[in-house]
């Protein structure tokens, strides 16, 4: 297994998973690690859905269900959320949720079949709660497996993920360079970068919506 599998793994588990980080409270280890292990569990049967329309339906639950699109958009976009008009941030965080359910599926996840994780401890780190885990993936004779850790803490009584960590890389700063690498492209235009973002959701959704179709002509075939 190469590496870069892990990492599109890891990429699906932060679009589905990042979420709510204000107004929030410390959790306990124990409750940090009960949370892990449930929802852990009900990410890896989702991966395992044989149909992939259904498969996409329930990790698009996990994806609104658990993403707090208002914390998640304005920390990717860092210090250019502020020069933004509000038309901008109301067209830009809507896009965002558009450019996060596409972008996950075009990750090749068949493999996330052979997945398997063990949680290996939890523990306060100022405000938030980390839980280690290691992501074991098996293919074949190839095998690899990549710590990663999970940031939570509670917001409304609910427990939720802020981040995800890999060899000490944030997730979210990663997704941060991307943006701001794609701003710098558009000479610091917010409205251009729009454009650009705008284009390249449209392009997946509509490659997607291909995929869709070409698979339930191949199935009535077969039948």
């Amino acid at each position: 297994m190469k590496s870069n599998k892990i990492l599109q793994l890891i990429t699906a588990l932060f679009f589905i998973f990042i979420t709510k980080a204000h107004s929030a409270e410390v959790l306990t280890p124990q409750e940090a690690l009960n949370f892990a292990a449930t929802k852990g569990e009900e990410l890896l049967m989702t991966f395992q859905e044989p149909d992939l329309n259904l498969r996409y339906k329930k990790l698009d639950e996990l994806f609104v269900t658990y993403i707090d699109v208002d914390y998640v958009s304005r920390f990717v976009m860092g210090k250019y959320w502020r020069q933004m008009s509000e038309e901008q941030k109301q067209a830009y965080q809507k896009l965002f949720v558009r450019y996060g359910l596409a972008y996950y599926k075009t990750l090749p996840l068949d493999y996330a079949k052979n997945v398997e994780y063990e949680i290996k401890n939890a523990e306060i780190d100022g405000n938030f709660t980390n839980v280690v885990t290691n992501v074991k993936v098996n293919l074949g004779e190839e095998k690899q497996t990549v710590t990663l850790v999970f940031r939570l803490r509670k917001v409304g009584g609910k427990i939720k993920a802020v981040d995800v960590k890999v060899a000490e890389s944030s997730l979210l700063l990663t997704y941060r360079g991307k943006f701001y690498e794609m701003i710098a492209q558009d000479d610091g235009e917010i409205e251009w970068f729009l454009e650009d973002l705008g284009d390249i959701t449209s392009s997946m959704e509509l490659n997607l919506r291909e995929k869709a179709v070409n698979q339930q002509n191949s199935l009535e075939i077969q039948n």
